[in-house]
C-alpha cells in the first residue's frame, strides 16, 4: 500500500503545483515608490538587439505635433465647428515608456515619472469604473437601459431612451443632444455636408453604427457619476490606483463648467479624453500599473479588483466594429488590425500616441507615449520580432 501511495500522493502534489503556476501570471507587482525592479532581456529569452531596435524606433518618431498641447489640441480637431478648449491642458514631454514582462521591467525610455496629459486612454479608466459598477451591483447589467438609472432628462425621448450602457461603452449609441456646451453632431462631423447637414442627419438605430466621439463619452462619465454618487476620480482612486499602489501624482479633470448636483453637493464631471482639454494626466509608470492589473486578469498581487468576467466581456468585439470592445481597441482582422501579430492583444489609445498595449500572448505589456501614431504598427512589430 505504502509504494502504490507514494507516487499518488506525488502526482497530487506535482498537480496541484502545475495548477498553480498555470494560473500564475505575473511573478512581480512593484510596491509604491519603489524603483520598479528589472530583469535582463537573457532571463527571459528576448532578443537584445531586436528590442534595443524597437526602443530607438519609439524614441525617433516622437509624435509631430506641437508640444505646446494646446496648439496641437487646436489644430489637431480645427474641423470641427465651435470646437475650443473647455479644461485643463499642460504642455508635454518627449518620447517615453516601458516594457514590462511578467511583472518585470525590460526595457525603458525616458521620463516615465513625467505627468502628461494622456487624451482617449482615459476611456479605458472609464471603462472601468463602469465594470466596477457592475461587479459592486451598482448596475445590474451592462445591458440594460441607461434611462433605467439617469432620469433627468438625458435619455428622454424615443432615440435616447433605447440606449444601453452597452451602447456607450462601446460607442454606438448614437445619443443625441448636449452636454456641458458640446453638440453631439459637432464632434468630429463628417468628411462632406455642412452645419445643416449634420443637424439634420438621421439617427441609427442603438448598436448598429459606431462613431468615434466625445461628447457621448462624456455622457457615459456623467452617467457614471449619478450611479456612483461620488466623483469618478474617487472612485478610481478607491478602487483602482490606491490598491495597485500608483503614484499620487495623477489626476483626472473635467471641463471648467462640468458642475452637477448629487445628494445636495457640488460634484465635477470628468471626461473620457482631453480633445477639448481635460481628462487623465499621468505617468507612463502609473499607466504601466494600470496595463499589468490587466494582463493578470483584473488581479493585483492575490486580490481581484476586477472580475474575469468583465475583463472577457471588454474586449468582445462589437457588431458595428470588430476592433472595439468597451473602450478597448481590440486587435483582430479588421481595418485596425497590427499584420503579423497576435490577435489577444488589447490595447488603449490617445491622440498624440499615447498607449497602454496589452500582451497576453507573450505576457507582456507595453506603454509608449508620443510615438507618431500612425507608427505604433510598425514599433509593434518590431517589438514582437524581439519576444517571439
Amino acid at each position: 500500500m505504502k509504494k502504490r501511495c507514494v507516487p499518488l500522493i506525488a502526482f497530487v502534489i506535482l498537480f496541484v503545483v502545475c495548477s498553480i503556476d498555470a494560473e500564475a501570471q505575473i511573478e512581480y507587482f512593484p510596491e509604491r515608490n519603489a524603483v520598479w525592479q528589472e530583469k535582463s532581456t537573457s532571463d527571459f529569452g528576448i532578443d537584445s538587439v531586436s528590442l534595443f531596435r524597437a526602443v530607438e524606433f519609439a524614441k525617433s518618431n516622437e509624435y509631430s505635433g506641437s508640444r505646446d498641447l494646446r496648439i496641437a489640441i487646436l489644430k489637431g480637431f480645427e474641423r470641427e465647428p465651435f470646437h475650443k478648449i473647455l479644461g485643463p491642458t499642460k504642455k508635454r514631454g518627449g518620447p517615453a515608456g516601458l516594457i514590462i514582462k511578467d511583472g518585470y521591467v525590460v526595457a525603458k525610455w525616458g521620463d516615465i515619472k513625467r505627468v502628461d496629459m494622456t487624451f482617449s486612454v482615459t476611456k479605458s479608466f472609464l471603462s472601468t469604473i463602469a465594470g466596477l459598477a457592475v461587479d459592486k451591483g451598482l448596475i445590474k447589467a451592462e445591458t440594460d437601459k441607461v434611462k433605467d438609472y439617469v432620469w433627468d432628462g438625458t435619455f428622454d425621448g424615443e432615440h435616447n431612451s433605447k440606449i444601453t450602457w452597452q451602447h456607450l461603452l462601446q460607442q454606438n449609441s448614437d445619443w443625441s443632444g448636449e452636454i456641458w456646451g458640446g453638440k453631439d453632431w459637432a464632434d468630429r462631423p463628417p468628411r462632406k455636408g455642412s452645419l445643416d447637414d449634420w443637424k439634420a442627419r438621421e439617427l441609427k438605430e442603438p448598436g448598429t453604427v459606431m462613431e468615434y466621439n466625445d461628447v457621448r463619452v462624456n455622457v457615459l462619465a456623467f452617467s457614471l457619476l449619478q450611479v456612483w454618487r461620488k466623483p469618478l476620480p474617487q472612485v478610481l482612486k478607491d478602487e483602482v490606483m490606491d490598491k495597485i499602489e500608483a503614484s499620487t501624482s495623477w489626476r483626472w479633470f473635467g471641463y471648467d463648467n462640468a458642475w452637477t448636483t448629487i445628494d445636495g453637493l457640488q460634484m465635477k464631471s470628468v471626461t473620457g479624453g482631453g480633445h477639448s482639454g481635460a481628462g487623465l494626466f499621468i505617468s507612463a509608470e502609473d499607466m504601466a500599473r494600470f496595463g499589468l492589473l490587466f494582463l493578470n486578469s483584473g488581479n493585483w498581487d492575490g486580490e481581484q479588483l476586477i472580475s474575469e468576467d468583465w475583463l472577457k466581456n471588454a474586449t468582445i468585439p462589437s457588431k458595428p466594429n470588430v476592433n472595439y470592445g468597451y473602450m478597448w481597441w481590440l486587435n483582430k482582422k479588421g481595418p485596425r488590425h497590427w499584420e503579423n501579430m497576435s490577435e489577444d492583444i488589447y490595447y488603449a489609445a490617445g491622440f498624440g500616441g499615447n498607449f497602454i498595449i496589452i500582451d497576453t500572448k507573450h505576457n507582456v505589456v507595453v506603454v509608449t507615449r508620443w510615438l507618431e501614431p500612425s507608427k505604433v504598427g510598425e514599433f509593434m512589430q518590431n517589438l514582437t520580432k524581439a519576444l517571439d
